[in-house]
């Protein structure tokens, strides 16, 4: 029987059968005896498996998980030879960016940098690229790039790999939108409540083998702790995003009606400029949101340290909301990102709370 998402999150990646205990235990080990299927720890276990088996069907491919969210995305980037050409956009994650950056200037890879909201420049620079890299929605700037035309506008040579962590399987599925890789930071989302660092990818059978055996070689293998924490993350995920993003929403209409604020970056917004592509290819917004101040750097600093309700802190996705200054890092404003832009990460708290916190450091903000 098919079942609906919410539903194989709770229900997968659980031992089946009288007797079976409910949940897939916490596995330590590194060695096996001869003859069995796995030889060595670093080939996997049943607490990886589990997870895996449920991300796999989430996203309607075989899931492959990682040490951390960059492990995961560097696996894939390893996929192209040396000296192959990358394309990625031009504002997305900085930890990916600068990877990129270090792969150009040592001469392992060609990276061709395009604003991925313009489908037909994404598809000009792919031309002879083995793989193209788009995030959508982006860190921090919220752009949305339209997967299923860039996939169909692909040479069949060329690789196109989606960051789908701020969405989750819940929101977009870039695999049945014809995208070849989707990779998530676990760590966030998914994972759901800060105490763990985890990365997966989601894709073909033939291209998941290469990435276990890339995991073997190289080491990039998640704790058995991590992979118990992020399944038992995942069990929650469906309940916890509907409350963060109906959190989301509700503080960036407040931003976009306040006098403090100069602009808002939220897809759900009507008026931003990828609601309509956004609103069709995902099945909700999500909980993170841009904007900026009014009053500049000083202005945003000041906001962030006069709320009481939001953490100031970075990372993204857990039950917690958290705000920080996003553009004060070096290579997030040689990205183009604003220097006072503000990212914010709607938690599970209640909205009203919420609110309040936000009106009341603006005002500080402004007053200061």
């Amino acid at each position: 029987m098919e079942r609906h998402p919410e539903t194989a999150m709770v229900q997968g990646g659980r031992p089946t059968g009288p007797g079976a205990m409910l949940n897939t235990p916490l596995v330590l080990n590194s060695t096996f005896r001869v003859g069995g299927e796995l030889g060595y720890g670093r080939s996997g276990n049943d607490t990886w498996a589990a997870f895996e088996d449920v991300m796999g069907e989430l996203e309607g491919g075989e899931a492959v998980a990682f040490s951390s969210g960059i492990a995961a995305a560097s696996a894939v980037l390893d996929l192209v030879p040396i000296g192959g050409t990358i394309v990625a956009p031009t504002s997305f994650y900085m930890g990916l960016w600068s990877q990129l950056g270090e792969r150009a200037e040592s001469g392992r890879a060609n990276i061709h940098f395009v604003d991925q909201t313009d489908t037909a420049a994404v598809l000009n620079a792919a031309q002879g690229a083995d793989l193209v890299w788009i995030e959508t929605p982006s860190n921090p700037l919220m752009q949305i790039a339209d997967i299923a035309a860039i996939a169909e506008g692909l040479d069949e040579a060329t690789l196109l790999a989606v960051d789908g962590t701020f969405t989750t399987p819940l929101l977009q599925l870039p695999l049945a939108l014809g995208a070849d890789i989707v990779v998530h930071s676990a760590t966030k989302v998914i994972g759901g409540h800060a105490d763990l660092l985890m990365g997966v990818v989601c894709t073909n059978a033939p291209t998941a083998e290469r990435l276990r055996d890339h995991r073997y070689t190289y080491g990039a293998t998640p704790g058995s702790l991590e992979a118990f924490l992020a399944l038992r993350g995942l069990r929650t995920l469906a309940v916890r995003l509907e409350r963060a993003q109906a959190n989301a929403l509700a503080l960036a209409e407040l931003l976009g009606e306040s006098d403090y604020v100069k602009y808002v970056l939220y897809p759900g917004l009507t008026w931003h400029p990828g609601h309509a592509l956004a609103k069709r290819q995902m099945r909700g917004f999500g909980t993170m949101l841009s904007f900026e101040v009014a009053g500049g750097e000083q202005a945003a600093a000041r906001l962030c340290s006069a709320t009481k309700v939001f953490a100031n802190a970075t990372s993204l996705g857990g039950v917690e909301s958290l705000m920080e200054v996003r553009g004060n890092r070096e290579s997030e404003r040689a990205m183009g990102t604003p220097a006072a832009l503000i990212r914010l990460s709607a938690g599970i708290e209640h909205v009203d709370d919420l609110l309040a916190d936000l009106q009341q450091a603006l005002t500080i903000a402004h007053s200061g």
